[in-house]
């Protein structure tokens, strides 16, 4: 296997490992229920995630996210209807005794420790405060809950918490200026942002421009093989059938093998998820972008640029390239070099997306499934991979695997670079909707797989697969979006959803129209052989 072949193979491997979900990288849960701290009368409030803008001498300033606490009155959803309201230090500073002096509807900052949470807000609203900030003793939240025990509850003041370096901002802004203010909301998310509609669009027209690439191949192949056997009828016995110029047909062995190895890379990846480690990812995602954003363009540029793409020129170490490659190489190095570089700005998820549908687009033209039993054998493996790693893996390893790979955690990074990203632009909390590039190549492999065989049998649009698969696809995408709403952001395996969707209408088609058989091994139509009419067609005019 030469280098160039042997990159592709590994990055297919780091896609395949990242087959997550839409979610949201940086916003985290809005809501989040917890069963092991059940709820009762004066503690039922869910955990919720609290703006905290300040203001200093009347200027806005630093906006801190906290967490409200289970017990005290909610937090107020709408900014209109969030008061500004002074903040002061607490005396004394843990709030478990009366402080010396009443506060005028202050909200008072605390320090953790040394009594329960509820007493700090009971303390807090007994000295005439509005709201309480507990100041964590660690730069995490935590979940302020009551005890089983507990009686008191009856508080009518918000609780929230804020990490150990928002406090410290807070008290050098106090120790600083002559006034701070605060103001406490809990804004909920849109029911649906636009970039979960653009993210839709997004995979779905990845899969369709692929799959015509790949089928408009397939088809380009099948007429030059024709042409050869008609040339060439002496030498049909020895005439062998000609596969697309450097495609891999992937059998039912290699399609297990394929999730078995990414386990393997997916758990490698979340133990040594680090910065040092993201930024190999980089360098890998940036060679396959290279690769794909100059296969995509040359392939379109060749139509204008015909000799040139049909002139080639002998390169030491990567042999013949035509003029065309060479000329758009340069671009396509600099627009990788370039995204790797300012990755970290606000505008990044544009070159993000453009290295990430041309890798999509170009390992769907190389890597072909070329049948449906292999198509299922790998969708299905790929549906036990996902719903492993995203729910079971939170038993042996206390949190989701796939989760935690696709957020980053533990590598200063904002997530990693293989994934489609939009951000959440109506979005209060702000964040991205993602999709992995497995959710988009897997499925990708059979739809493209469909439309093959249409083009091959001659089948018109309503009466092929592509489709009916496409649309399947498409909708269970959709429902993917739809469960993520439904559980308040909470991550959702897509493969979930998308594969019994895309499969099922795929094998329900075509036992019903009765070509189940011929998809399942053969994986294309019957087609003559052109030797035979040429053969038939000179006995009719008496040739020899």
């Amino acid at each position: 296997m030469d280098l160039k072949r042997l990159s592709w193979v590994i990055l297919v491997l780091v896609s395949i490992s990242l087959v997550c979900h839409p979610t949201s990288v940086t916003a985290g849960d809005i809501v989040h229920d917890d069963d092991s701290a059940p709820k009762k009368p004066g503690c039922a409030n869910d955990f919720v995630l609290v703006k905290v803008q300040t203001w200093v001498n009347g200027i806005e300033n630093e906006e801190y996210v906290g967490v409200g606490a289970r017990f005290g009155t909610a937090i107020v959803s709408k900014e209109k209807k969030a008061n500004q309201v002074k903040l002061t230090l607490s005396d004394p500073r843990d709030c478990c005794s009366m402080p010396k002096n009443k506060y005028a509807r202050d909200v008072i900052m605390v320090d953790r420790g040394h009594c329960k949470f509820t007493v700090k807000a009971n303390i807090a609203e007994s000295a005439n405060a509005s709201a309480v900030l507990i100041i964590n003793n660690q730069k995490e939240l935590y979940k302020m809950v009551c005890e089983p025990d507990e009686t008191d509850l009856d508080i009518h003041i918000p609780a929230v918490m804020l990490p150990q370096d928002a406090g410290a901002s807070l008290e050098k802004m106090l120790m600083n200026s002559s006034s701070v203010s605060v103001q406490l909301y809990s804004p909920k998310r849109p029911l649906v942002d636009v970039a979960e509609v653009f993210l839709w669009l997004m995979a779905v027209g990845t899969i369709l421009c692929a799959s015509y690439w790949s089928a408009w191949s397939a088809r380009e192949a099948a007429i030059e093989q024709d042409k050869l056997l008609k040339d060439a009828e002496d030498e049909i016995p020895n005439t062998k059938p000609i596969n697309g110029t450097g495609v891999v047909d992937i059998n039912t062995a290699s399609a297990v093998l394929f999730v078995v190895v990414a386990s393997c890379f997916l758990v490698m990846l979340y133990k040594l998820m680090s910065y040092w480690f993201v930024e190999i990812l980089v360098i890998l995602f940036c060679i396959g972008g290279v690769e794909g954003l100059q296969t995509c363009l040359v392939a379109l540029l060749s139509r204008w640029f015909k000799r040139a793409s049909e002139s080639y020129i002998k390169v030491p170490f990567f042999g013949a390239i035509s003029y065309l490659t060479l000329a758009v190489s340069p671009f396509c190095i600099a627009f990788a070099v370039v995204w790797a570089s300012y990755r970290k700005v606000s505008f990044a998820w544009i070159g993000q997306d453009i290295l990430g549908i041309a890798l999509i687009i170009t390992v769907l033209q190389i890597v072909h499934v070329p049948n449906l039993k292999v198509g299922t054998v790998l969708l299905g493996c790929a549906f036990m991979y996902d719903i492993f790693w995203v729910f079971v893996s939170k038993k042996l390893f206390h949190e989701s695997v796939m989760i935690v790979v696709a957020r980053g955690d533990k590598s200063g990074e904002d997530g990693i670079p293989m994934l489609l990203k939009i951000p959440r632009m109506f979005d209060p909390w702000g964040g991205y909707s993602i999709i992995g590039f497995g959710d988009i190549l897997l499925p990708g492999l059979v739809i493209a797989f469909s439309l093959r065989y249409d083009w091959l049998a001659n089948k018109s649009l309503r009466a092929g697969y592509f489709l009916w698969a496409m649309f399947a696809y498409g909708f269970g995408l959709l429902i993917t979006y739809v469960a993520l709403n439904l559980m308040d952001g909470h991550g959702q395996p897509a493969l979930l959803y998308i594969v019994p969707f895309t499969l099922g209408t795929f094998l329900t088609l075509g036992k019903k129209r009765g070509d189940l058989k011929v998809l399942w091994s053969r994986g294309e139509p019957e087609r003559p052989c052109p030797h035979v009419h040429l053969q038939h067609s000179h006995e009719l005019t008496g040739e020899k």
